[in-house]
């Protein structure tokens, strides 16, 4: 047990949404334990308590101001699993503080959902229901005229990260070409995962069902819009996975709406989504509540891959579970929290 204090406030998370009993026996054993979770920890009691405070699970703000207080801090996890920017990371890594996420809990229930989801473009399977359900279904091939096979069809898949790479081990039965297009990473790891660089162009031109794993940053806010939509395949299937506010929505919209494209869609540019939004009505666009990564197992992941790193951090040793943010990236990240419900 660590002598100093284990600073909780982990909103919009509690402890019981991400921890099963045995994980939060395993918290309580690190030191004493400082919970907030009716609301925000209040900033008086964030400075009153962060001259002790050895490690912070949540999403505390740490400029470096409040850096120079808390000498004893050793690590940041937050387990909303977002990179805010109010947090000196520059900072943190240089009095060696490990800032972390254990956001890749999320990868495998998303990466699974998408592939559904992806499938369910591909053969119209929705569409099918509903048609059925109002009278107005076809039979056979008359049913087949703009759907097509999800095996063997090209892919494409914007962003490489935890969500990226965990889709293409999973769609490797399905035995697709698959293109990627992400300009943080470099050809030899899009390589190493069996996969081709391409340009944002060529990947859009080129492939039947295109994935969006991407992070938002300062330059890429709406970077798919109008003329990109316009570069896909007729009839050509657009999953948006990761963040709304990488896709320019109203250009995506149109295109759906034209018919030039059908899509699926997890995260919106408001949320919840206003009763009276137009996208609850469109055809060829399949919705999802910003659900597919947040089951029940997944969060649960939340709790263990950060309460083992923890342990392994106050044993001065370095963790191995949780993603560390790196200054150079973590600065240019545009995530903001999810409200609390």
């Amino acid at each position: 047990m660590s002598e100093g204090i284990i600073l909780v406030d982990p909103l919009p998370r509690t402890l019981d949404l991400i921890m099963e009993p045995d994980v939060r026996a395993r918290l309580e054993k690190l030191g004493r334990l400082v919970i907030s979770e009716d609301a925000p920890m209040s900033d008086a009691e964030v400075d009153d308590l962060l001259p002790e405070t050895v490690l912070i699970f949540g999403q505390t703000a740490l400029p470096r101001e409040r850096l120079d207080r808390a000498r004893k801090l050793k690590g940041v996890i937050n387990v909303e699993t977002n990179f805010l920017p109010n947090i000196d990371y520059q900072a943190c890594q240089e009095r060696g503080i490990w800032v972390l996420t254990p956001g890749s809990a999320f990868a495998a229930p998303v990466a699974e959902a998408a592939i559904g989801m992806a499938i369910d473009l591909a053969r119209g399977i929705t569409a099918a229901d509903r048609d059925f359900r109002t009278g107005a279904e076809q039979y056979g091939l008359a049913a087949n005229t703009e759907t097509f096979r999800f095996h063997g069809a090209p892919v494409g898949i914007i962003g490489l990260g935890d969500l990226g790479k965990t889709l293409r081990d999973y769609i490797r039965p399905f035995r697709n070409k698959v293109k990627v297009f992400d300009p943080w990473l470099p050809d030899e790891i899009i390589e190493r995962h069996d996969c081709q660089p391409a340009s944002l162009d060529e990947l859009l031109s080129t492939s039947q069902v295109v994935f969006v794993f991407a992070a938002v940053t300062g330059e890429n806010q709406g970077f798919l819009g109008s003329r990109e939509f316009a570069l896909m395949k007729k009839g050509a299937a657009f999953l948006l996975m990761s963040r709304a506010a990488v896709v320019d929505f109203p250009a995506m919209l149109d295109a759906v709406r034209s018919g030039h494209i059908r899509a699926a869609v997890d995260v919106f540019p408001e949320e919840p989504v206003p009763a009276d939004d137009p996208v609850r009505k469109m055809e060829g666009l399949l919705l999802s509540a910003h659900r597919t990564g947040g089951t029940v197992d997944a969060l649960f992941s939340i709790g263990r891959m950060a309460v083992a790193d923890a342990e392994l951090i106050l044993r001065g040793l370095p963790p191995q579970l949780c993603r560390r943010a790196d200054p150079a990236l973590a600065s240019r990240l545009r995530s903001k929290p999810v409200s609390v419900t």
